[in-house]
């Protein structure tokens, strides 16, 4: 059916191109199709029938997404910072610089000030308590109780 030096070529071409969008995307998912035509490659050295050659890179390439890609993908988690931000959404904060439509303001939460947009299309004053809706960046996005 298929020629072994034609499988060889196959498996090559493989673990080059997959290797090559594994660089480009750091998704840490083409690098388990490198793995596994690495390992069909050597049983086309060895001269295992293809249809084997095949089979065995399925199956390894997908035992590695489902069993080292999670673990992999915890370990190299490098770009995120915790800092506990998220705690603030639904909390209520106090209005300390007016918030226009459309401007920024500031409030008051924890004792911190932040940087504040309103999510509505009314003007918030000083002293108003808002709840917290969502963070962008540095800034809150807050809404009138």
């Amino acid at each position: 059916m298929f020629d072994f030096e034609l499988m060889i070529i196959v498996w090559f071409v493989v673990i080059i191109v997959a290797a090559l969008i594994e660089m480009n995307t750091m998704d840490l998912t083409s690098i388990w199709f490198s793995v596994g035509a690495l390992i069909a490659f050597i049983l086309s050295l060895v001269g295992i029938e293809p249809v084997w050659q095949i089979v065995i890179f399925v199956l390894v390439t997908v035992l590695l997404i489902i069993s080292v890609r999670p673990v992999a993908k915890n370990y190299f988690k490098t770009n995120v910072i915790s800092t506990n931000a998220d705690r603030l959404i639904g909390k209520v904060a106090v209005c300390t610089k007016p918030i226009g439509v459309g401007e920024r303001g500031e409030v008051k939460i924890d004792g911190k000030f932040w940087l504040a947009i309103s999510s509505c299309h009314d003007e918030i004053i000083i002293d108003e308590k808002v709840e917290v809706l969502a963070i962008e960046g540095v800034k809150l996005i807050v809404d009138k109780i």
